[in-house]
C-alpha cells in the first residue's frame, strides 16, 4: 500500500463514557490541548470556533466529571491571567491519546479492509 493511500485510511475516533451520562472524546482532549498552547480558556475556544461560555462549561464538565481540576487558573499581570493543564490534565491528555494510538493500531487490518470494501462498492 502507497503512503498516500495509507493516509486516507478511515480513522477511527474514541469516545470514553465513563458512566450513562458522562464522557471523554475527542473535542474535550482536542480543548484541553489547546487550552495548554494557548495559555487561555478563551482563546482555546476562539481556536475551536466555540464561544468563551461553552469553552468554560466543557472545562467545569471536565473537571466536575474527573473529580479533580484539569485546568488550572494563571495569575495575571497587568493584562490578565490565564489558565493552564493541571498534572491530571496533561496525564488525562497523555492517557487519552495513548488509548486512541492503542486503538487505532488494534483495528488498522479492519479498518483497511473497510475501506477496500468501500472502495469496491463505490466502483460498482
Amino acid at each position: 500500500m502507497s503512503r498516500a493511500s495509507a493516509k486516507s485510511l478511515p480513522q477511527l475516533s474514541v469516545r470514553i463514557d465513563l458512566d450513562s451520562e458522562d464522557r471523554i472524546g475527542p473535542g474535550k482532549i482536542e480543548l484541553l490541548e489547546q487550552i495548554r498552547e494557548h495559555g487561555s480558556i478563551s482563546a482555546a475556544g476562539r481556536a475551536m470556533d466555540m464561544s468563551y461560555k461553552r469553552a468554560w462549561d466543557l472545562v467545569d464538565e471536565i473537571n466536575r466529571i474527573c473529580g479533580q481540576v484539569a485546568v488550572e487558573p494563571q495569575a495575571g499581570g497587568k493584562n490578565g491571567g490565564g489558565a493552564m493543564l493541571s498534572p491530571f490534565g496533561e496525564a488525562l491528555v497523555a492517557r487519552y491519546r495513548k488509548i486512541e494510538r492503542d486503538a487505532a493500531r488494534a483495528v488498522r487490518k479492519e479498518l483497511e479492509a473497510l475501506q477496500t470494501d468501500i472502495g469496491r462498492s463505490r466502483k460498482s
